[in-house]
């Protein structure tokens, strides 16, 4: 079920950590940030452990919020290939931010942890 949400009341943030968040969208946008174009099974398969239904959930909702395109070309058999739209692509940099974020504190993140509990 899809979190109803009003807009007019929302900061910018909560918006964008919502379009982002869940378990599946950020690896979605990161692997479709390296490529210009992905096709559907090479998508699901660089995600382990994703279930084609979640992957389709989660395209469908990338493309209503306008970061993603789909193509579908009239072809035998059929082919869909998906990319970032521009608006999409804004977020590139911030996902390289996120991924270098996490490479630089997760480790020293878990080694505190650990010791605490």
């Amino acid at each position: 079920m899809k979190y109803d949400f009003d807009l007019k009341k929302m900061c910018p943030a909560t918006y964008a950590f919502h379009v982002i968040g869940g378990k599946w969208n950020l690896p979605i946008l990161a692997i479709l940030s390296e490529n210009e174009t992905i096709r559907y099974n090479e998508l699901k398969r660089r995600l382990h452990g994703i279930t084609s239904t979640m992957l389709t959930n989660c395209l469908k909702e990338l493309i209503d919020y306008g970061i993603v395109h789909r193509e579908q070309f009239n072809e035998v058999p059929p082919r869909v290939e998906y990319s970032l739209t521009p608006s999409g692509m804004k977020l590139v940099p911030l996902i390289e931010s996120i991924v270098g974020w996490g490479q630089d504190n997760m480790m020293s993140s878990l080694n505190n942890t650990s010791s605490t509990y």
